[in-house]
């Protein structure tokens, strides 16, 4: 079949495509920033890239008429005053394209709203179901509950939780009930339902075997880690604190941990339906999902992560808006190194930040992390997805991945830190050298007095870094 993805760099859709595509499908891909596809080869050859926004209904029209079936993956935890509308946009101007289409299905995911006081990002996805409902098609909506596999927000958070707090004083909400499911029981569903007129025009509730509390979720995954943690729940945390709590002791953002704590206040149960059975799928427990997860991080194989996903920083617009790294205006510190061995050096450099670190006086990077999440920041907490790639996109601690290419020997990196102004990094080998740039476009007066602030700093740590790249 001819399939159409939306959401192809998002985290459910980087484990759907390769899925897809080992299955045989042709796989059309549809994503706003061309630059952050950097699918395998195997994956590449596949499929086609098609650039275009779903809130311009004018790029739509590089949708291919020929399509069979499409998901539609894309969701915003954005926390901006009119995400609601945008999502609703956002549905209706697909919706418009593919009703000019040959399509047959669309596939959504979606989440579990069977309360009566859903939250608004709930609100927001029901909204977007009952849009594509009008179209010409036949819509199978699956509405799912918290997700856990590697590089989940939920599993992300729940291992910050747990692995740095040995006594959590936490929010009521902790008493409060879902379903988790796991991320390969997800795509086990997202495929069965392909081309089953059984599932057209109809929705179904996804989750798995357990209906647990955040408490419980917490306490198992300490079970499953050896680790006896103490969990006092507390009635006097507003959603704010609730938000900062989140914010400050995990690596999630504060405008998704806002959202988090909305969503997280709202029992998600999934209503009983025959649909795994229907499938053959065996649910995997909450316990054999955290498994599930650990093997994949030890392995170092996380597929994808919700903290490469731009709603983890600061940074819009598309990389290629931010590639040309900017001279007139801009502070600039550039230091230079002979390389004895290149790839000794490119190698380190692929390496840098997340476990690794920044290779000299890492204690203050972290203070600099720490001053950032308190200033509203991502701070250092979000590490790095892979230990050992780089994609175009990736996050890197509290920089953006803007271009890696190893075979041009440069990484350039985007500053997400809470800023008065904008800065870059960038790496580059050339003629057996390193070359280290640090560029800083300021904003204003303060923006100036910042850089002759961090002058000294920046004496000490990138000529420092920039010798044990070389030399170690």
């Amino acid at each position: 079949m001819r399939i159409l993805l939306t959401g192809a760099t998002g985290y459910i859709g980087k484990r759907l495509l390769p899925v897809l595509v080992n299955k045989g499908h042709e796989v059309v891909c549809v994503v706003r920033d061309k630059h952050r596809c950097a699918f395998s080869a195997g994956v590449k050859q596949a499929i086609q890239l098609f650039e275009a926004d779903l809130l311009d209904e004018t790029s739509l029209e590089n949708i291919p008429d020929n399509i069979d079936l499409a998901y539609y993956l894309v969701h915003s935890m954005s926390d901006s005053a009119d995400y609601q509308e945008q999502e609703k946009k956002s549905a209706v101007n697909f919706r418009n394209r593919l009703n000019r289409t040959k399509v047959k299905q669309v596939i959504y995911l979606s989440g579990i709203v069977n309360d009566q006081s859903l939250s608004k990002h709930l609100k927001s996805r029901l909204t977007v179901e009952n849009e594509l409902a009008k179209g010409n098609f036949a819509l199978t909506t699956l509405r799912s509950g918290i997700i856990i596999g590697s590089g989940s927000a939920s599993f992300e958070i729940i291992r910050d939780l747990v692995e740095k707090l040995p006594v959590m004083v936490a929010p009521r909400w902790l008493k409060t009930r879902c379903q988790p499911i796991a991320i390969s029981d997800v795509i086990r569903f997202l495929i069965g339902c392909i081309n089953d007129t059984t599932v057209f025009n109809k929705s179904f509730d996804i989750g798995g075997t357990e209906i647990l509390t955040y408490k419980e979720m917490l306490l198992l995954f300490a079970h499953e880690r050896g680790l006896k943690r103490l969990i006092v729940t507390v009635p006097v945390m507003t959603p704010r604190l609730s938000s900062y709590w989140l914010y400050f002791v995990t690596s999630t953002s504060y405008k998704l941990a806002t959202s988090l704590v909305e969503s997280m206040r709202v029992e998600v149960i999934a209503r009983p339906n025959s649909l795994a059975q229907h499938f053959g799928i065996q649910l995997l427990t909450y316990s054999e999902s955290l498994k599930k997860a650990f093997i994949k991080i030890e392995q170092n194989e996380i597929v994808s992560s919700w903290k490469d996903s731009f709603i983890s920083g600061q940074l819009s617009g598309q990389l290629s808006d931010f590639i040309n790294v900017p001279k007139f205006g801009c502070y600039t510190d550039v230091r230079v190194m002979p390389v004895a061995s290149p790839d000794f050096a490119i190698e380190k450099i692929w390496r840098i930040g997340g476990a690794t670190g920044w290779y000299y006086a890492n204690w203050l990077w972290q203070i600099r992390g720490l001053m950032d999440k308190m200033a509203g920041g991502v701070g250092l907490r979000r590490g790095r997805t892979s230990s050992d790639s780089i994609k175009e996109g990736d996050a890197i601690d509290f920089w953006r991945v803007i271009y890696a290419s190893k075979n041009e020997g440069r990484l350039l990196l985007y500053a997400e830190m809470k800023l008065p102004g904008e800065a870059w990094l960038e790496f580059k080998l050339r003629n057996n050298q390193l070359v280290q740039t640090a560029t800083f476009r300021p904003k204003g007066l303060w923006g100036r007095l910042y850089w002759y602030m961090v002058m000294p700093f920046h004496e000490l740590i990138f000529k420092g870094m920039l010798r044990k790249i070389v030399n170690e």
